[in-house]
């Protein structure tokens, strides 16, 4: 089963589930913990804002780890790195579930977010052992079980929380290990020595993989889409729950509840929906109209006037952000070498984590400022924008389709026919 994977192969199930269940551990490990923080920090007398660095210091600390750990994936292979940071991430957790001193709270976030910053290493072993016409499916996994890790992590951690503060931190450290040993035993390496890159850890750090990566002319345009989509919705997590309090009176119940339904709309989404649309559209037109269904669920989301309309309107939104999310990744995906895709994928994680740490705040401003619903058409405005960059990038592709196809469909010319011998 360790036989490495020729590119261009379909995933066999064992790496498959391995490669789902590490990118579910890190947004379980996530839901689990991360809205528990508050009352870790509690019994150490942590004030909000002491609450709120710790959140920020998770998002900040995979700002610099998406980036390194997939650019060392480029250099010494993805399972080595996937496997050691789900055994980072698992310790991370325990000492969580340990810790009786504010260091050590504090120690654990730091190592849980620098171990969670992996989704750029699973990209990058889907985009090796995928075709380019299968991509976008394979990544699709990925952000379904994204979305199901949002669901299941805030839920699995009220429930043991029931038991013991401490339990979710167990739970998920458990977890983690449990996978560990599985891609030990199981996971085939599919990036072969002879593409690996020897580039020097020195130019790991997130500053230079990000002006690296933004040197690539090919995915410049992408890269901004891939900005403004993410910082169109990061900060409404937070966000969402003090607008449909204030707007309709939801309680914790109820968000919770909610956030379950948006949850089995990703799955649905990006589990089902993009292997079934991509071969039929294509990522280029499954990224604009996700776009626009974004867009367009964010605006609806803002002038909403009952809270039951909610479900339908913000589950329009996560299937637009279901559809636009792996058809970027994989458009992105295709314009690099597979040399390349380890050290990509972590610019794009690296930009993505940008927007953990900027959205909230913007939302929030947003939200005390401009009023309750500023921070949905902020998001509107700024997934139009998305959409506007997306559509630039895709035109050199859709130029040079539409001169294949008219030299294919044009009369023959004179200066097409071969010259005969002797002329």
């Amino acid at each position: 089963m360790r036989a490495r994977l020729a590119s261009g192969r379909r995933l066999r199930w064992p790496p498959l589930a391995f490669i789902f269940v590490t990118v579910f551990v890190d947004m379980v490990g996530y839901g689990l913990v991360i809205p528990l923080l508050p009352f870790y920090a509690r019994e150490y007398a942590a004030g909000a804002a002491l609450v709120g660095l710790l959140g920020s210091m998770y998002a900040a600390m995979q700002f610099v780890g998406g980036p390194f750990l997939g650019g060392l994936s480029d250099r010494t292979g993805r399972r080595a790195v996937l496997v050691v940071c789900l055994l980072g991430a698992s310790f991370a957790y325990l000492l969580l579930g340990l810790a009786e001193t504010l260091s050590l709270l504090f120690a654990a976030v730091v190592l849980a977010g620098a171990a969670g910053g992996t989704q750029a290493t699973a990209q990058a072993y889907i985009a090796d052992s995928t075709s380019p016409n299968d991509r976008a499916r394979g990544l699709g996994l990925i952000g379904a079980a994204f979305g199901l890790g949002l669901m299941a992590g805030p839920a699995l951690g009220g429930f043991l929380s029931l038991f013991s503060l401490h339990a979710p931190a167990f739970a998920a450290a458990t977890l983690a290990l449990c996978n560990a040993a599985f891609g030990f035993f199981v996971l085939p390496e599919s990036l072969p020595a002879r593409l690996r890159v020897p580039t020097p850890l020195s130019r790991l750090n997130p500053l230079s993989q990000l002006r690296g990566v933004l040197a690539i002319r090919e995915i410049r345009w992408f890269l901004l889409a891939v900005l403004f989509l993410n910082l169109s919705f990061a900060g409404l997590l937070t966000n969402f729950p003090l607008f449909s309090n204030a707007r309709f009176g939801w309680d914790a119940p109820s968000n919770a509840f909610f956030f379950a339904f948006v949850g089995v709309c990703a799955v649905l989404t990006q589990g089902l929906l993009v292997g079934r649309l991509q071969p039929r559209f294509g990522e280029g037109r499954l990224l604009l109209g996700g776009l626009c269904v974004m867009a367009f669920g964010l605006g609806l989301t803002a002038v909403v006037p009952y809270g039951p309309l909610l479900y339908p309107v913000v589950g329009l939104l996560a299937v637009g952000v279901g559809l636009a999310i792996p058809a970027l990744t994989a458009l992105v995906s295709r314009r690099v070498s597979g040399r390349e895709q380890g050290r990509v994928m972590g610019g794009l994680q690296a930009v993505i984590s940008v927007t953990l740490v900027v959205g909230p705040v913007m939302a929030g401003l947003a939200f005390e400022r401009l009023g309750v619903p500023a921070p949905y058409w902020i998001g509107a405005l700024l997934a139009t924008l998305a959409l506007l960059a997306a559509a630039i990038a895709l035109l050199p592709e859709r130029r040079s389709l539409t001169e294949k196809r008219s030299f294919a469909t044009r009369p023959a010319i004179e200066s097409d026919v071969p010259p005969r011998p002797g002329e």
